[in-house]
C-alpha cells in the first residue's frame, strides 16, 4: 500500500486527539489574532536553568547570535531580490514554478504542484519538522532572556481554528515590558537567537544526513548526462535523411528536420546522429555522434558490462577498455526507475580509431550564484557522476528526505524570520538597529514602518506577476 494513505490516516488521528486535548484543557485557550493559544509553563525550568547555568557561554553566544542575525538578513534581502526579478522578468520560468511565490509549505504541497524537483512531503514530515524547527527556535528566545534575567511568562503553542487543529507552531512568553528595558544589544542577541537556533539545528542535522547517508545508500551505478557530440559549422552539413543540401542555412535544417532533434545527418563523409545545440547566431551546430549510446537510447544510468557491476566513471571505463570495436556486450541499467538491459555492438572512438566506446559524456555541473555554491556544498558527500542505490528500500529514501527537508526547512525559517518586518523578529531587530545609529527613536519607528509597508507592497507586486505570468 502507498505510504500517502498511512500518512493521511496518522493525520486524521492526529487532528481528533489533538481536538480531544484542546476540548478537554479548553480553559488554557487563549484568543490572540487569528491564532489559539494553548498556554502552560512546560519547559520553563529547563530554559531557566540553561539560562542561568552557562552565563559565560551565553554570553558569547549572545554576540554570535547577533551577527548571525545580520548575515541572514543581508541573504534574504538578496534572496527577495533574485525572486522580484525572477518574477518580474522570467514569467516562463514562474509558469514551470507553478507556486504562487507567498505559499506556506503544508504537507502534499510539492505532490498537489507536480514540483519533480522536490522529493514528496509528507504530514510525518511536517509535524516532525515543526515540532524540531519550533520548539529549538522558542526555547532558544527563552534561554537567552533568561540569561539577561527576563521572566519567561509561559510556553506553549498555537492553532489555526479555521483549520483542522494541526497547524501549530511553538511559542514562549515573556515580560515585554521588562524587556524593552534592557539594552539594545541584549534585546537584539534575544531577537535573533530562534534564528540562531535554526541555524544550528541545519548544521547538526547536515552532519547527520552526511553519517546517514553514507551508511543507508550504496555506489550502484554510473550516471551519465549526455549523448557525445562535436562542434561543426552549420553550413557544413550536407545530407539530412537522404535530402541533400548545399550550405544549408540553420532554418532549411529545421525545415528539414521538422520537429524532431535526432536524424541522420551527413558531413561529408561522417554520419551523424542530431542535433544537441544551435549558437544563438545558428552559424555552429552541436550535432550527436552515430554513436551506440544514442542509436540504442541507452538511459542515463549503467549499473553492470556483460554482467561486471561498474559504479564510477574509472569503473566503466575500464570495464569498456576490455573490448573492441564491433563487439557486442549486455548492458544493465535503470530508466525511469525500471530495470533494463540493452544489447549493443560498441563503436569505434572518432579520434582514436581502435578504441571501443559507447559515445557517452560526464558533464561537469555549471554552479553559480550563491545558492548554487550553498547546494554544492551540503551535497559535497555525494560523488558526481555515481547512482546511488538505497540499501533498505523505502526506509532509506524516506528517512533522507526527511532529513532534506528538516534542513531546508531550517534554513528557509531562519532566513524569512530575519526579514524587517513587524510581524518577525527582524522587524524589531531593524528598529533596534536604526535606534542604535539614529539615537531617536522618532526615525527609528518611521523607518521600521516604511520598510515594513515596502515589503508588503513588493510582496503583492509578486502575487501580482506570478498570476499575470499565466495570461
Amino acid at each position: 500500500m502507498n505510504f500517502i494513505v498511512y500518512d493521511i490516516f496518522l493525520l486524521i488521528v492526529f487532528a481528533i486527539v489533538v481536538s480531544g486535548f484542546l476540548y478537554k484543557n479548553r480553559a488554557n485557550l487563549k484568543k490572540d489574532g487569528l491564532l489559539f493559544l494553548y498556554k502552560a509553563s512546560w519547559g520553563i525550568k529547563l530554559i531557566n536553568y540553561v539560562g542561568n547555568k552557562y552565563t559565560k557561554t551565553l554570553k558569547v553566544l549572545s554576540y554570535v547570535s547577533i551577527a548571525i542575525g545580520y548575515i541572514l538578513m543581508g541573504f534574504m534581502l538578496y534572496f527577495l531580490g533574485r525572486i522580484i526579478f525572477i518574477y518580474t522578468f522570467m514569467p516562463d520560468v514562474v509558469r514551470a514554478i507553478k507556486i504562487p511565490p507567498i505559499m506556506p509549505l503544508i504537507p502534499y504541497l510539492p505532490q498537489a504542484f507536480k514540483l519533480d524537483f522536490l522529493p514528496p512531503f509528507y504530514f510525518t514530515y511536517w509535524i516532525i519538522i515543526l515540532a524540531v524547527i519550533a520548539i529549538s527556535h522558542e526555547f532558544a528566545h527563552g534561554i537567552f532572556a533568561a540569561y539577561n534575567k527576563i521572566k519567561i511568562k509561559t510556553t506553549g503553542f498555537g492553532f489555526f481554528p479555521f483549520f483542522l487543529p494541526v497547524f501549530l507552531a511553538a511559542f514562549v512568553e515573556l515580560d515585554e515590558e521588562k524587556m524593552q528595558k534592557h539594552k539594545k544589544l541584549e534585546q537584539m542577541a534575544i531577537l535573533s537567537a530562534g534564528t540562531f537556533a535554526n541555524v544550528l539545528v541545519a548544521g547538526f542535522f547536515l552532519i547527520i544526513l552526511w553519517l546517514y547517508f553514507s551508511v543507508a545508500f550504496v555506489a550502484g551505478g554510473v550516471q551519465f548526462n549526455g549523448y557525445a557530440y562535436n562542434t561543426l559549422l552549420t553550413n557544413e552539413i550536407t545530407e539530412i535523411n537522404n535530402i541533400s543540401l548545399e550550405n544549408p542555412s540553420y532554418d532549411q535544417i529545421l525545415e528539414v528536420m521538422g520537429n524532431s532533434s535526432l536524424a541522420d545527418i551527413s558531413v561529408g563523409e561522417e554520419i551523424y546522429s542530431g542535433i544537441k545545440a544551435v549558437s544563438p547566431e545558428g552559424e555552429y551546430v552541436q550535432l550527436y555522434y552515430d554513436a551506440p549510446a544514442i542509436r540504442d537510447k541507452i538511459g542515463a544510468i549503467i549499473t553492470k558490462i556483460n554482467g561486471v557491476s561498474v559504479n564510477s566513471k574509472e569503473t566503466l571505463a575500464l570495464e569498456i577498455s576490455k573490448y573492441s570495436p564491433g563487439d557486442k556486450i549486455t548492458i544493465n541499467g535503470i530508466d525511469a526507475e525500471k530495470e533494463v538491459s540493452y544489447e549493443i555492438e560498441l563503436g569505434d572512438y572518432p579520434s582514436e580509431p581502435g578504441r571501443a566506446w559507447l559515445g557517452i559524456v560526464f558533464i561537469p555541473k555549471s554552479v553559480s550564484g550563491i545558492v548554487g555554491k550553498m547546494t554544492q556544498i551540503v551535497t559535497s558527500f555525494k560523488k558526481e557522476n555515481v547512482y546511488y542505490k538505497p540499501r533498505w528500500d523505502g526506509i532509506s529514501v524516506f528517512i533522507y528526505n526527511l532529513l532534506w527537508w528538516l534542513i531546508l526547512i531550517s534554513i528557509s525559517v531562519a532566513l524569512v524570520n530575519m526579514l524587517p518586518v513587524g510581524i518577525f523578529d527582524g522587524g524589531r531587530f531593524f528598529y533596534l538597529t536604526v535606534l542604535g545609529i539614529t539615537g531617536s527613536p522618532k526615525i527609528a519607528r518611521k523607518t521600521f514602518s516604511a520598510v515594513t509597508y515596502l515589503f508588503l507592497f513588493l510582496i503583492l507586486a509578486l502575487m501580482f506577476f506570478w498570476a499575470w505570468s499565466f495570461f
